[in-house]
């Protein structure tokens, strides 16, 4: 039993940033990698990034590659995804899930976060 709880999301003009935070809780012994997606509506969610818990290895999407920064704290059960220069397209909910290794393959992730909305005007 995993618990993740997204925050950090808002509404901030385009070229401005944004720190979401993802904090896990319960079972987290079982957590080795975490990873960010996006889902506006009418499309499907989107990988967006992933790190390893234990190594710090990380992968982007090209779409936020140079902009977006996953990073992990293992001693607080938290990861984080600091989006920089965003953009009216980073619109959407951004959701962290966890996983037993680093993948882009949404399927492949395990517990899921309930969302945090990123609001980006033009």
């Amino acid at each position: 039993q995993v618990q993740l709880v997204e925050s950090g999301g808002g509404l901030v003009q385009a070229g401005e940033s944004l720190r979401l935070s993802c904090a896990a809780s319960g079972r987290t012994f079982s957590i080795a990698a975490m990873g960010w997606f996006r889902q506006v509506p009418g499309k499907e969610r989107e990988f967006v990034a992933a790190i390893s818990m234990s190594t710090g290895s990380s992968d982007y999407a090209d779409s936020v590659k140079g902009r977006f920064t996953i990073s992990r704290d293992n001693a607080k059960n938290t990861v984080y995804l600091q989006m920089n220069s965003l953009k009216p397209e980073d619109t959407a909910v951004y959701y962290c899930a966890e996983s037993y290794y680093r993948t882009r393959l949404q399927w492949e992730y395990g517990y899921w976060g309930q969302g945090t909305q990123v609001t980006v005007s033009s």
